[in-house]
Formats: structure tokens, C-alpha cells, sequence
């Protein structure tokens, strides 16, 4: 007997076989997981820093030269003190009386024990003595325009006349006081 099947039932055969795929196919999308949709979330952070006030100083020496005391006139001198300090931060400079001795009102620089009269001063005219505040001297105020950039202040001295002291190199160290 002829095991073969009559054409009239070869297409039905197929489309069961067409059927049969397709459902297998039907299956295996169902197995697929669904594609994700992207979702975002955000949040938002604080980036900060902290500039604490500060300042730093500096000076020049204030050298007189040699000194004649027979000259008539007194000898005068400049330094230079550089005030670095965060800007807009206020400031005063003072300047002790330094260690050669004396006072506010008459500054002496010594070598051993015989010492030369004079004075610093906040003007060019030099009759604001550059000091403490206390008594009748004066600092000098200022705003500080940064760390990295000087605000110069000029100190004027005066060594008077009609010293007579024996030869020597006169010295005294002045310490520069800055308050912010």
C-alpha cells in the first residue's frame, strides 16, 4: 500500500506545519523579555571652598648711608613694607620701637653701646610717627588686594643732625606688626 498521502491532504499538512512555526514563534517572542524603556533619575551637589583671611608681610631694609654729623641737615631714608592679605581684607600695620632702644619719640640705632637718635614715620613729611597707635604715634590702614599682590607701604626715616658719635655700623631690627 502506498504509504504516501493523497495530494488533497498534502496542503492541510502544511499549513499545520506553517501553524506549527508560527506558534513556536509566538512562543519564543513571549520568552523574549520586553525591551526596557530608559528612565534617569538626578540629584544636584554642592561644590564649595573656604578662603579664611590671611596676610603676610615683608620689608626692604632702610639703609641711611654714611652719616655726617657735621652735614646741617638730617639724613633721610626709605624702606619698603609689602602687606599681602586676601583681598578686601582690612588691615593695620604697626611698627614696634626695634632693638636698638629708645622710644616712640626718639628710636635709636646702636653699635655696642653708643647709639644714634631717630625715627620712623607714615609721611613724607615726617612728622606722623609710625608706631603702636598708643601715645602720639600712628599705624597705617589699609585693604588687601590679595595674597599674591602687594600693597606697599613706604616708611620714611630721619636720623637728626648734630649727632658727634664714634665710627661704627648702627643697627637695629624693627618688627612689623599686621593685624586683619
Amino acid at each position: 500500500m502506498d504509504t504516501e498521502k493523497p495530494l488533497r491532504q498534502r496542503p492541510i499538512m502544511l499549513r499545520r506545519s506553517i501553524a506549527t512555526l508560527g506558534g513556536v514563534g509566538l512562543l519564543v517572542g513571549l520568552m523574549t523579555p520586553p525591551s526596557a524603556q530608559a528612565t534617569t533619575t538626578t540629584s544636584t551637589f554642592t561644590v564649595q571652598a573656604v578662603i579664611n583671611a590671611a596676610c603676610n608681610v615683608s620689608a626692604t631694609t632702610l639703609n641711611f648711608g654714611s652719616y655726617d654729623p657735621t652735614s646741617g641737615t638730617a639724613l633721610n631714608g626709605t624702606s619698603t613694607v609689602n602687606v599681602y592679605c586676601t583681598s578686601g581684607t582690612p588691615y593695620t600695620t604697626s611698627l614696634n620701637v626695634g632693638t636698638g632702644g629708645g622710644s616712640f619719640v626718639t628710636r635709636t640705632i646702636a653699635s655696642g653701646g653708643n647709639t644714634l637718635s631717630f625715627n620712623l614715620y607714615r609721611d613724607s613729611a615726617r612728622s606722623q610717627v609710625w608706631g603702636d597707635g598708643s601715645g602720639a604715634t600712628f599705624t597705617v590702614a589699609g585693604t588687601g588686594a590679595g595674597l599674591l599682590t602687594s600693597s606697599p607701604l613706604t616708611v620714611y626715616g630721619e636720623i637728626t643732625s648734630g649727632q658727634d658719635k664714634p665710627p661704627g655700623t648702627y643697627t637695629s631690627v624693627i618688627t612689623v606688626t599686621v593685624t586683619y
